[in-house]
């Protein structure tokens, strides 16, 4: 059973074909009856050599059977029924030429021979032109003319003007079928090309974030429903009309942005960017933070081919984040309670005179660390703070030989590596130089050390090493602990990340430290470095100019956060 599609594909193929066939059909039979109109008319106001009766007997076969080709519908017929009126004519021809056979009326068998060779094909010109040779050649025998070359013309005349219109109706009638076939296949394409945009459609507008993409010319070419659910809200006045626009503010929150200044303004003039933070909506307000990129697209050959522009929504993890910060600065400030109350007793403990040397030492060690801790508490603080796009670490460079503030490092740590068997091999300390923060880079040290005995293996080893060249100072610290994974390792300095490795096997641990000591040697313009291979172990390299610091550094730490390595 031949489906739909071919059935209405062969309806129309047939439906043009009868148009066609009566289209020739009235055409070649009105042009064969004007000239024999013509010619009727010559004959009947000019002397007729001949047979009249018989002239005029052909004429008015020609006349019925062109009102037969006005009449009948010949699209409605089988094709070959429509032979029948140039066979007809045939005939008609040979009694006009039986009639007078000086008259050249031969000559119309190149009407018929024509209609026959164009509309039948093959068969219709062997027939058309056999049977009109066959005709001529009868009268031309029966004749008492002797043959010459004019003789000779019309039979030569059909037979080529027949060919020729065989040959042009086939070249149409494969052009048209060519034609067809295109038509076909591009109807196919287009049929595809509305189903894959109807696809791309339903799962532009599937998804929850959004997307726009803009033309060369600077025209919004495909949009989602996510992009502008997540800006605006429905008019309450009227639901079903334009949805309102949300005001845009910048990262803080507070900043309005000019329209100009606004995410999709600024991709339509051609800027591109990476994770541009948007609130959209008032503040006090609900409201929604967008996180929104701009890709740049270019054609195959590199000319601007306009952008795409994908927002997505990232409320949620900004209040976590704020949330957790939030916690981080509480408790921060639960522990910077009690540390100053500690610091001071200690003072006053210290300041009493009759104190034993090793009493006094031992209180000075915890009055050193508890300073320390509070230092360590102020920069978790000032990391927790809401609003604020920058960390202030002040930073007092003196002239400092970072291998004593290594070597007083590695004291501290000595009897926490030797409860698990490991070995701190500190031969590697040579005297370097440098303008830093001495208990800015203790800190440091302190946390690279304390990382380095907290995640390495029973009997394991830790190397520490200094040294400085013409323009710079080095600390390395290199452990034979358990290692950070390649795809953990970008994301080491990052706040509040804490390795797997880490998780499974601590529970302490804030991920701050890695970070705030990156923040701190940067400060110092300096930078901090690592390699690791799981199983293996881990080495940090500490890079320090060797000339003056600035007093403050500012260290932009809130952009992105990301997690960090616990310390």
């Amino acid at each position: 059973m031949a489906s739909p599609v071919r059935a209405s594909r062969i309806s129309r193929g047939e439906l043009f074909e009868g148009r066609t066939r009566a289209r020739t059909a009235l055409l070649n039979q009105l042009l064969l009856g004007a000239v024999v109109l013509l010619l009727a008319i010559v004959g009947f106001v000019r002397p007729f050599e001949g047979d009249r009766a018989l002239f005029y007997l052909a004429v008015v076969i020609v006349f019925v059977a062109t009102a037969a080709a006005i009449v009948v519908p010949w699209n409605r017929i089988p094709a070959t029924v429509s032979a029948v009126v140039p066979i007809v004519d045939v005939v008609a021809i040979a009694m006009m030429s039986e009639a007078s056979s000086t008259s050249g009326f031969s000559l119309l068998f190149i009407f018929p021979a024509m209609w026959l060779a164009g509309s039948f094909g093959m068969p219709g010109l062997v027939f058309g032109v056999a049977s009109i040779c066959i005709v001529y050649t009868v009268q031309s025998i029966t004749d008492e003319n002797d043959v010459s070359i004019t003789t000779l013309l019309p039979p030569f005349a059909v037979i080529a003007l027949a060919t020729t219109s065989y040959i042009t109706a086939r070249r149409a009638r494969m052009q048209r079928y060519l034609l067809d076939a295109q038509t076909r296949l591009l109807g196919q394409a287009l049929s595809q090309a509305r189903q894959q945009e109807e696809t791309v459609t339903e799962v532009l507008d599937a998804v929850d974030f959004g997307i726009i993409r803009i033309d060369a010319d600077g025209r919004i070419a495909v949009t989602n429903e996510a992009h502008w659910s997540l800006q605006s809200f429905p008019d309450p006045a009227d639901p079903t009309g334009p949805p309102i626009v949300r005001p845009a503010y910048a990262r803080d929150g507070i900043t309005l942005l000019a329209a100009r200044r606004q995410p999709l303004a600024r991709a339509l003039r051609g800027e591109a960017f990476d994770d541009e933070v948007v609130w959209f909506g008032e503040p006090g307000e609900e409201r929604r933070a967008l996180t929104i990129t701009t890709r740049r697209v270019h054609n195959d050959d590199g000319s601007p081919a306009g952008a795409v522009v994908i927002s997505r929504d990232i409320t949620v993890e900004l209040s976590a984040i704020r949330a957790r910060e939030d916690l981080v600065a509480s408790v921060s400030h639960e522990l910077r309670t009690p540390l100053t109350s500690i610091v001071g007793y200690l003072e006053l403990v210290l300041d009493e005179e009759g104190l034993a040397p090793s009493a006094r030492r031992g209180l000075e060690v915890a009055e050193r660390n508890a300073n320390r801790l509070l230092t360590i508490i102020a920069d978790i603080l000032a990391a927790s703070g809401r609003g604020r796009s920058t960390i202030e670490l002040s930073i007092h460079p003196e002239p400092t030989d970072i291998s004593v503030i290594a070597a007083a490092a590695v004291e501290l740590q000595t009897p926490r590596a030797a409860e698990r068997g490991i070995t701190i091999d500190a031969s590697g300390l040579e005297p370097a130089i440098a303008n830093v923060d001495p208990s800015r880079l203790r800190q440091v040290l302190d946390n690279l050390l304390s990382n380095a005995v907290k995640y390495n293996v029973d009997d394991g080893t830790i190397d520490v090493g200094t040294t400085a060249d013409a323009d710079h100072a080095w600390i390395v610290v290199r452990d034979s602990g358990t290692g950070i994974s390649d795809t953990e390792l970008p994301q080491l300095f990052g706040r509040f990340f804490r390795a797997d490795a880490v998780r499974k096997t601590s529970t302490h641990g804030s991920g701050l430290g890695l970070s705030i000591s990156r923040d701190i040697i940067r400060s110092h313009g300096g930078e901090i470095t690592v390699q690791s291979e799981l199983g293996v172990g881990t080495t940090f390299v500490v890079r320090l100019p060797l000339r003056a610091a600035p007093a403050t550094g500012l260290i932009d730490v809130v952009a992105t956060p990301t997690p960090q390595e616990e310390s």
